[in-house]
Order: structure tokens, then C-alpha cells, then sequence
């Protein structure tokens, strides 16, 4: 297939190659990206239901006053984060 990028997405493909990688290599990255999303918004659309309980009961929980304060939330990313890295 062949296709005539636009200027602006000429200019960004060779920002990013100019770091060294080949067209291919950034073209590959952009589709790894779409595909991302496109799974995500599979999982999301496939989990709807399921997340908006959960937003529903964050809601009410933080109208009962039952919020964690911003540095006991950023300890627990931090953790969950360290966790990832090391499965």
C-alpha cells in the first residue's frame, strides 16, 4: 500500500526519525499505539457497566468522607508501580 502522508505528519515522522530510528521503526510504534487504544476502548466498552459502579461507589464513598489523603494514594501507585515492574 502505498500513501502520501500529509506535511505535518511528514514533519513529525521525521522528528522522530531523526532520533536515530528508521521509518519503519516509528510507523510501527504508531500502530502499536492505535492498537493499544483500540483495546482499551474494546476493554472499556466491554467493562462499562463495571466501571461506572466503581466510579459510582468512589463517589459516594468520597461524599461519606471516606477519602485517602493524596500522599497515601501516591504511596499506593508508587507500589502498584513497583509491583508491575517487577512481574
Amino acid at each position: 500500500m502505498i500513501f502520501e502522508l500529509k506535511p505535518e505528519q511528514q514533519e513529525i515522522l521525521e522528528l522522530a526519525c531523526a532520533t536515530g530510528r528508521s521509518p519503519e521503526e516509528v510507523l510501527d510504534q504508531a500502530f502499536a499505539i492505535i492498537r493499544e487504544q483500540h483495546e482499551l476502548d474494546e476493554w472499556m466498552t466491554a467493562n462499562r457497566e463495571a466501571v461506572a459502579a466503581h466510579i459510582e461507589e468512589g463517589f459516594a464513598q468520597a461524599e461519606r468522607g471516606e477519602l485517602i489523603p493524596d500522599y497515601e494514594v501516591k504511596r499506593i501507585l508508587q507500589e502498584r508501580h513497583r509491583q508491575r515492574a517487577i512481574a
